[in-house]
């Protein structure tokens, strides 16, 4: 009897334990099924691979992000990853953080030719770019 009990616990038990596993892990996932930001994380790189400045000043950006983003910033960029992403890569969305009053969006960037892997922080406020780097 003690052991039909005890077997009854442990069924519960588990059941409990696989149930609160399913529901804290759904909870985890972002509620979009699009990438939030994806279309000027887009941009942003084509216009890095292409050194094209007058494509990033024409985004929907604060003034300090423009004014941050010189055409030497971007030859910058562009020097170090145009080679790599012109070979290919892969953007994988990471997630979401709330950063004094803005959406910080990160993804990671896999270039096809097998080396690093690059971060990408795309920064919002009030639905604008207020900031982008690759590290």
């Amino acid at each position: 009897m003690k052991q039909m009990n005890t077997r009854r616990v442990i069924t519960v038990l588990s059941s409990v334990v696989c149930i609160w596993l399913a529901l804290s892990t759904t909870t985890c996932f972002p509620g979009e099924t699009v990438e939030p930001g994806r279309a000027v994380l887009d941009k942003l790189l084509k216009a890095i691979e292409a050194n094209d400045h007058d494509a990033i000043v024409a985004l929907d950006g604060t003034d300090g992000f423009k004014a941050v983003l010189t055409k030497e910033s971007l030859g910058g960029a562009n020097l170090q990853f145009s080679p790599r992403m012109k070979k290919g890569y892969q953007c994988l969305y990471l997630g979401e953080l709330k950063q004094h009053g803005t959406r910080v969006l990160l993804w990671k960037l896999v270039f096809r030719d097998g080396g690093d892997d690059t971060l990408a922080r795309l920064v919002l406020k009030d639905g604008k770019v207020a900031g982008f780097g690759l590290q």
